[in-house]
């Protein structure tokens, strides 16, 4: 099981995809990774020899910003956009949605999933005698 970035990858997944478990590479990128690395994509991720996984693991450390180093800079730009006051930072602190969506319906997600129907979350009604 190959570890890269402090992801270890699934074995049985083709290596295409196993790279998109680190947050960060989605489909696109890891092609253009195994393209510059010259592997198959079809390739297992148990397949891959030692010397491809250290090829991998050198692109993918030097060339990009992965797993922890990009969460602290999205953390850091959103706390940037609140400290300034803009109305994207305003969002972020108001838990709603930032990025122009519609809040009357199908904002669960971004508030937590908080149900406020007039139906959700009431006491059932006293027993019937």
């Amino acid at each position: 099981m190959p570890r890269i970035a402090g992801v270890n990858l699934p074995p049985n997944k083709r290596i295409e995809i196993a790279l998109t478990y680190i947050f960060g590479i989605g489909k696109s990128l890891a092609n253009k990774i195994l393209a510059l690395a010259k592997i198959d994509p079809n390739k297992r991720s148990s397949q891959l020899s030692e010397v491809e996984v250290n090829t991998l693991r050198e692109i993918i450390e030097k060339q990009y910003r992965v797993e922890g180093d990009l969460k602290r800079e999205i953390l850091s730009n959103i706390k940037r956009l609140k400290e300034i006051g803009c109305y994207r930072g305003i969002r972020h602190v108001k838990h709603l949605p930032v990025r122009g969506q519609r809040t009357k319906t199908n904002t669960r997600t971004v508030r937590g999933n908080v149900r406020r129907t007039m139906g959700s979350g009431r006491r059932p009604s006293a027993q019937k005698t």
